[in-house]
This record gives C-alpha cells, sequence and structure tokens, in this order.
C-alpha cells in the first residue's frame, strides 16, 4: 500500500517517476500506472477546483506570466492542436498543475480541461507500464 501511495503522490508532482519509483517498492507495474494516473489526474483537478486564487498566488508568489508566447513549444502546440496537444505533453513537461492553470487563463472550461489533462496522460502510463513490464531498466549497470 505505501508503494501506491508513493505512486500517487509522485503522479500527483512528477509523473515521469511514479511508475518506477512504485515498482522499486514492490507494487505491480499496472497497479503503480493506475496510481499514477489517477495521482496525475488529482493534480489538474485541484487546481481546477481552486482556480482564480491559484493563478493569483501564481502571479504575485512567482511573478508568472500567462501571456501567450509563440516562441515557446507550449503555446505552439496550443496553436496547433488545442487543449487535446496540451493533455497530451503536459506529463513530459509543464504536469497537470500548470497546464491546469494556463488552459483557466485562456477560458477553456474546467471540464475540457480536466478531461484532456487525464485522458491525455494515458498513453504515457501504458508507455511507461510497458516500458517496466518488459523490464526496460532507466539505470543499466555494466
Amino acid at each position: 500500500m505505501p508503494c501506491l501511495l508513493t505512486s500517487f503522490g509522485l503522479g500527483f508532482l512528477y509523473f515521469i517517476s511514479a511508475i518506477p519509483a512504485a515498482v522499486a517498492l514492490g507494487a505491480s507495474v499496472w497497479a503503480a500506472a493506475v496510481a499514477a494516473w489517477l495521482g496525475y489526474s488529482a493534480g489538474g483537478a485541484v487546481i481546477l477546483l481552486l482556480g482564480v486564487p491559484a493563478q493569483e498566488w501564481l502571479r504575485k508568489k512567482w511573478k508568472f506570466s500567462f501571456t501567450p508566447d509563440p516562441t515557446k513549444l507550449f503555446w505552439r502546440i496550443f496553436d496547433l492542436y488545442g487543449v487535446i496537444g496540451l493533455g497530451l505533453i503536459a506529463p513530459i513537461t509543464i504536469g497537470p498543475q500548470l497546464t491546469a492553470l494556463l488552459l483557466l487563463t485562456l477560458g477553456i472550461k474546467p471540464q475540457k480541461i480536466f478531461f484532456a489533462i487525464a485522458l491525455g496522460v494515458i498513453p504515457w502510463v501504458l508507455l511507461f507500464a510497458g516500458a517496466m513490464q518488459s523490464g526496460f531498466h532507466f539505470l543499466k549497470s555494466p
């Protein structure tokens, strides 16, 4: 159970490490994958529930700008593929929390944001879980 909580917590904070860490702690690959998916989705949901207060806090605390910048990969993907594109790259770039904040700022409906975040991570969950299941090792001994 603690290894699944680890996977959930890491999925919430830093998705890329969630499945390998839980497997290293003894969880089954697919249980770790589900826990990581739930944690990642919860990360986006929390921000969507906090909404505007979270945006204001981010602006004040980190002087973060929500102005679109077409020179950044994030904004180019948004221009080309919209919310779905951002949902697909968020797990390996800025994560669910910042993606949710940025999309809220752009006026996208929270339900659409949540589904893009929760469904966009599924290919990554399958990729990482499949790699772990097949015995892929991130750090290989010489």
